[in-house]
């Protein structure tokens, strides 16, 4: 089976990809490797898969359409795992773009690959960063997060 998954150079996507080829998969792997956490974690991450046979990694950002759109036609994927986000949740209220890019537009452009390419299933992972309108701190997984936050007001809610 041939498999695309995101964020392949991240803690859990690193992980997957690896059982993935274990089972006899092939995975193609994107990241954007930016440098939110050390690049050599990526790195040291990536050097466990990167010679197998087996899986192609490839520099690519969700957000960018075009990069996006050439890689589904071209690889023809059956499935896809989609673990590629920002992370840090202070980092959304600095810089508040950089998750609707990745996590909203880059979302939106795998969910347009996997229409418009036939893909026969899609896993979907949320970020780190999905507390919704909790204002509980510390933040914890135990906490409800059935209500979405607007970026716009938690960053505005900065600002004052």
């Amino acid at each position: 089976m041939k498999i695309l998954v995101t964020g392949a150079a991240g803690f859990i996507g690193s992980a997957l990809t690896l059982r993935l080829l274990e089972r006899g998969d092939e995975v193609v792997g994107i990241d954007n490797h930016n440098d939110y956490y050390d690049p050599a974690l990526k790195e040291a991450r990536l050097s466990r898969q990167f010679d197998h046979d087996c899986y192609t990694h490839q520099l690519i950002s969700l957000e960018n359409q075009n990069s996006m759109e050439a890689l589904f036609k071209s690889q023809r994927f059956q499935r896809v795992v989609n673990l590629a986000a920002q992370v840090g949740v202070r980092y959304s209220l600095e810089n508040p773009l950089a998750y609707l890019n990745s996590n909203l537009v880059g979302f939106g452009h795998v969910l347009e690959g996997c229409q418009h390419n036939r893909i026969e299933h899609l896993v979907y992972a949320s970020s780190s960063s999905v507390y919704g309108s909790n204002t509980r701190m510390p933040f914890s997984v135990h906490h409800n997060v059935d209500h979405p936050v607007s970026l716009y007001a938690a960053t505005k809610k900065q600002t004052n």
